[in-house]
């Protein structure tokens, strides 16, 4: 049987809309624009997507669609040689992310839940004030977040399991949308709250020289938040464009993609930190919290909160889902392609696999950060170094040339292409993967040392 190929362009580019929108742009995003100065991370975070994740993807996309294999084999067959093991490394990362990206989509799923019941809302005419604090305590670990955790990959492997055009396409097609809308209706009810203006004087005025005077925080920040949300360094792009045609646009496809990331990203944004300021919770202090315990608190406070409360967290449920499936399918790719397994098997071991690794994450919300910043800020960043060298300094001419197939005579633009990754893509990402591996130390030393002393 030949290799799945996408039924429609469109299907693609929702695919990969859907891989990048996800826990990233909805659950990491705002509490990183609240630990690194608000306006100062976005301007950042801006800058290293569009002038380091986009040439980036353009160099996955290449890689993929050359090859017509999954992560491992594409980069053996492109590279060669001694780099065929980078693959694996891709296959590892998408296989740790899903680990705890599974567990906090068992939250989201649990806050759906629990914002149609009011289970995190005081009782406001008896004087309750909010219990999201408790209500999030409650679930986050224990037997609570194992079922849910459960849950959350029985429905990423369901849908993997059906094959690309028939799942994966399908369900984006329909998850995608969905999230553009109803975060365009609660983006609209945030701009009415009576705190929208103070937000948007936080989030979209940026103080330049807090950003000079904190620029090592804020650079591995800002380089694993936009290849976090940009599905980068994972291998899930080289996957999903191993799947395109000739014929495609590269620079166009990559273009709508950041675009689409990006809108959701800000839009994030524009809804959670007018929610935060008009409830009077200070966004600075929230944390990976932000989401679960800030964004419920003040939900409890609003009018018509139960609703928009059920609106948003089934918004991430559904934005959580559609990059949860590219993950899965970097590894399920792999064990199809390797190891000659048929799709509905190689799913169900994978996700068997992932659910495993997770575990730990429903003991102890410490063991997110664990898993998050050896992922996001070392393993990511890593993979992308070690990608961007291989394909601009060592097979640049064969890049080229098949970035050229379905755009035409790239002149110069080519050339400047391979240049932008050769230098200013690498360094940052070498400077980053230091300031990264450096932040992680300090964590185990720290948190994550004080965790195993209290046990």
């Amino acid at each position: 049987m030949g290799r799945e190929t996408w039924g429609t362009r469109i299907g693609f580019i929702l695919a990969a809309v859907g891989s990048a929108v996800g826990l990233g742009n909805i659950w990491r995003f705002p509490f990183q624009v609240g630990q690194e100065g608000g306006a100062a991370f976005m301007v950042m975070y801006l800058a290293f997507v569009l002038l380091i994740g986009f040439p980036a993807m353009l160099a996955e996309f290449v890689v993929g669609r050359k090859t017509g294999l999954n992560a491992v084999g594409a980069i053996r067959e492109f590279a060669g040689g001694v780099w065929q093991y980078l693959g694996g490394l891709f296959v590892l990362i998408g296989f740790v992310i899903l680990s705890y990206y599974s567990v906090i989509g068992g939250w989201v799923l649990r806050y759906v839940v629990g914002s149609a019941t009011g289970g995190y809302v005081g009782d406001a005419a008896q004087g309750e004030p909010p219990v999201a604090a408790q209500f999030f305590a409650e679930i986050a670990s224990g037997w609570d977040a194992l079922l849910f955790h459960a849950i959350f990959m029985l429905l990423v492997v369901g849908i993997v399991a059906f094959g690309i055009q028939r799942g994966i396409e399908i369900g984006v097609k329909v998850m995608v949308p969905a999230i553009f809308v109803i975060f365009g209706v609660l983006s609209v009810y945030a701009f009415s709250l009576p705190g929208a203006g103070e937000a948007y004087a936080y989030y979209l005025s940026p103080n330049f020289e807090y950003i000079v005077a904190n620029w090592q925080s804020l650079v591995p920040a800002a380089a694993g938040q936009g290849f976090f949300t940009l599905s980068l360094g994972m291998g899930v792009m080289i996957t999903y464009a191993s799947y395109l045609g000739s014929d495609e646009n590269l620079a166009i496809d990559g273009t709508s993609i950041v675009v689409l990331n990006t809108s959701v990203s800000v839009l994030t944004g524009l809804i959670v930190f007018p929610i935060l300021f008009t409830a009077g919770l200070d966004p600075e202090t929230s944390g990976p919290g932000a989401l679960f315990i800030s964004v419920a608190d003040a939900l409890g406070s609003l009018p018509f909160g139960r609703v928009v409360g059920t609106l948003f967290f089934a918004t991430v449920a559904i934005a959580a889902l559609s990059s949860a499936i590219s993950l899965i399918e970097v590894v399920v790719s792999y064990a199809i392609d390797e190891f000659g397994m048929d799709r509905a098997r190689a799913t169900v071991i994978v996700g068997a696999g992932i659910f495993l690794l997770g575990v730990p994450v429903t003991v102890d919300t410490v063991f997110v950060d664990l898993y998050d910043m050896l992922a996001a800020q070392i393993l990511l960043v890593l993979g992308g170094i070690l990608l961007m060298v291989a394909i601009t300094w060592l097979h640049a001419d064969e890049a080229v040339e098949e970035l050229r197939e379905g755009i035409g005579d790239l002149g110069a633009v080519g050339t400047l292409w391979i240049w932008m990754v050769r230098i200013p893509v690498v360094a940052v990402l070498i400077v980053s993967l230091y300031l990264g591996v450096t932040g992680y130390l300090e964590f185990l030393q720290g948190p994550f040392a004080d965790f195993l002393a209290s046990r």
